[in-house]
C-alpha cells in the first residue's frame, strides 16, 4: 500500500512543503512507495511555493482509511487530523511541537520532535548526505518552509540551526534570501480573494483554555492594512465561524512581519478580558496592538489566559 505523508488541517507552507519533502525521500531514497496528500486548500503562500518550485499541488484527503499506512508531519494533534487517524497505521511522526497526546499505534514507530522552527530543518538533518541527490525542487522547498516558519529568521522560534540550514541551502541554490522572503511574504500578504471565513480558518488551531475553546488564528503579512481594513466584517463573522467549528470564541492575530508586532481583534469583553490578562495590555476600542508578538506557538499559546 502506498504511505501517505500529511501535516496539520489548514495546510500552510510547512505542513505542504514537508510532506513533499518526506515523500520524495521515502520514494527515492527507501524505496517505499509514498504519495504526499493534503488536509486542505493551502494557503497562499504555500501555493506560491508549489507553483514556483514547479510541484502539483499534493490531493487533498477528508479522512484516511483503516490499517492505512501514514507519516504525520508538522502536527501531532489528533485534532488537526483526519476523524480516523487512530485507525491508520501510523508509521511515524516528525514534528517540532509539543506533545499533545491522543495518538494511538499499531505498534513501535519512529519518532523524531526537536525544538526547531521548522519541520523541513529537522528533515534535512534526518536525510543528510542524501540530500545531495535531491533536486533543486525538494531543497527550494525546505527552505521556503523554513523561511515561513521563521518569517525570514524574525520569530522567536527560530535557532541557530534554522538560521544556518537555510543560508547553506539559498547558497546552494544561489538564491538572495531577502529576495526570495520578500516574494514569499507578498504572495502570503494577498488575501484579496478570500471570504471573511476563509481568512479565518486559513492559519488557524483549536486550542482550549480552562474550558473555553478557542480557534486561534494567525494572519501572518506585510501588508496589514488589508485585513484590518476588513475588521467590522470580519469581527460579523467570527460567531458564523464559532457556530460552525463548534468553538466559544475566535482569536484574530494579524500579525505585521515587518514591525514584527501582531493586532488582536477586540469583539467583546471576552476578547478584551484575554488580551488584559495574556499580555498585558491596555484596550481602548475594537483592536490592540501588541509588540513583538509573533508567534503563536511560543508566544500566543502558552500565555493564554481567561
Amino acid at each position: 500500500m502506498t504511505t501517505l505523508v500529511f501535516g496539520h488541517k489548514s495546510p500552510d507552507t510547512d505542513s505542504t512543503g514537508s510532506p513533499i519533502i518526506w515523500a520524495w525521500y521515502l520514494n527515492e531514497i527507501k524505496g517505499v512507495d509514498a504519495k504526499p496528500v493534503l488536509l486542505g486548500e493551502p494557503n497562499t503562500e504555500a501555493a506560491f511555493m508549489l507553483e514556483h518550485w514547479g510541484f502539483e499541488k499534493p490531493e487533498i484527503i477528508a479522512d484516511v482509511a483503516d490499517d492505512a499506512p501514514v507519516v504525520i508531519v508538522d502536527t501531532n494533534n489528533p485534532a488537526e487530523l483526519p476523524a480516523n487517524i487512530n485507525g491508520a497505521d501510523i508509521r511515524a511522526i516528525i514534528d517540532h511541537h509539543k506533545l499533545v497526546g491522543g495518538l494511538e499505534t499499531k505498534g513501535p514507530i519512529d519518532i523524531r520532535i526537536e525544538p526547531l522552527a521548522c519541520t523541513a530543518t529537522i528533515m534535512h538533518k534526518m536525510i543528510g548526505d542524501d540530500l545531495a541527490k535531491a533536486p533543486e525542487s525538494i531543497k527550494g522547498a525546505m527552505l521556503t518552509c523554513i523561511l515561513s516558519d521563521t518569517l525570514e529568521f524574525r520569530s522567536p522560534t527560530t535557532t541557530d540551526e534554522d538560521r544556518a540550514v537555510a543560508e547553506a541551502l539559498a547558497k546552494d541554490l544561489g538564491i538572495d534570501l531577502g529576495e526570495f522572503a520578500a516574494q514569499m511574504f507578498a504572495a502570503k500578504s494577498d488575501v484579496s480573494a478570500f471570504s471573511d471565513a476563509e481568512l479565518i480558518r486559513m492559519d488557524s488551531k483549536e486550542y482550549e483554555v480552562d474550558g473555553t475553546k478557542f480557534r486561534v488564528s494567525v494572519l501572518e503579512t506585510t501588508a496589514p492594512e488589508i485585513p484590518l481594513g476588513r475588521k467590522a466584517s470580519l469581527m460579523e463573522t467570527f460567531a458564523s465561524v464559532q457556530s460552525e467549528d463548534g468553538v466559544d470564541q475566535v482569536l484574530l492575530f494579524v500579525v505585521d512581519i515587518l514591525k514584527e508586532e501582531a493586532t488582536l481583534l477586540v469583539p467583546n469583553d471576552l476578547v478584551k478580558g484575554v488580551a488584559e490578562k495574556s499580555f498585558g495590555a491596555t484596550v481602548d476600542g475594537d483592536s490592540v496592538v501588541l509588540p513583538g508578538i509573533m508567534s503563536r506557538k511560543k508566544q500566543i499559546i502558552p500565555n493564554l489566559k481567561v
